[in-house]
């Protein structure tokens, strides 16, 4: 399981990225992971803008105008900021593409990490 310094890390480098875009899609592949992705998420997403990069223990919350996406990375989870276009990955289950032309994709091998909606 990433560690809290690992998180810590994640988040600083995502930051930058995600900070005030605009997010125009939610592709998700695999909407079973620890807790099922809410379908919610995808309808109410778009659109909003990333005001927030947070980390709350090992959890990391990008705020959303009145919401939350919290992101927990599991035991092997992992986020990559990446070119939306760029071809998916065999573990690759969640892409939040941003206007920017990138998407924050998490891969996580054995499904243990969480996206889940908050209001």
């Amino acid at each position: 399981m990433p560690e809290l310094p690992e998180v810590e890390i994640t988040r600083r480098g995502i930051e930058p990225h995600v900070l005030n875009q605009q997010v125009t899609q939610v592709i998700v592949r695999q909407p079973q992971l620890r807790w099922p992705v809410p379908a919610a998420l995808k309808r109410e997403l778009p659109g909003r803008q990333i005001s927030r990069v947070t980390r709350r223990a090992k959890y990391l919350l990008l705020q959303a105008d009145d919401a939350c996406l919290l992101l927990h990375l599991g035991m092997s989870g992992r986020l990559r900021v990446l070119p939306a276009n760029t071809p998916v990955g065999k573990h690759d289950h969640l892409d939040i593409v941003l206007a920017s032309g990138q998407a924050l994709r998490l891969n996580d091998p054995r499904r243990f990490g969480a996206a889940l909606w908050i209001k």
